[in-house]
């Protein structure tokens, strides 16, 4: 069955930078769209990126500060993240869609001084 197990979560100070891992398994991760949500205290479920073959889509919210890749001899997708504000604040999971189908455990992410 499909699995994904997000990582690389933590506390960082405004305008710093984390790096998030999703391991996938159970499916065909390399023609997969796959995508990350995120879930901030007491808001609903929100889009934030994703990636096909050759496409990537960004919420205007993260474009210029947030990057999709992929490494599909891993199995692995990643979300490099810059200039992080408290905004940003949330648990991120990695999903199937843009909807969070099939999505992880999650990450905390924490912006703070």
């Amino acid at each position: 069955q499909v699995q994904l197990v997000e990582s690389g979560g933590g506390l960082v100070q405004p305008g710093g930078s984390l790096r998030l891992s999703c391991a996938a398994s159970g499916f065909t991760f390399g023609s997969s769209k796959m995508c990350w949500v995120r879930q901030a205290p007491g808001k609903a479920l929100e889009w934030v990126s994703c990636i096909t073959a050759v496409i990537r889509t960004y919420a205007d919210s993260v474009k210029g500060r947030f990057t999709i890749s992929r490494d599909n001899a891993k199995n692995t997708l990643h979300l490099q993240m810059n200039s992080l504000a408290s905004d940003d604040t949330a648990v991120y999971y990695c999903a199937k869609d843009e909807r969070g189908t099939s999505r992880g455990q999650g990450t905390q992410v924490t912006v703070s001084s």
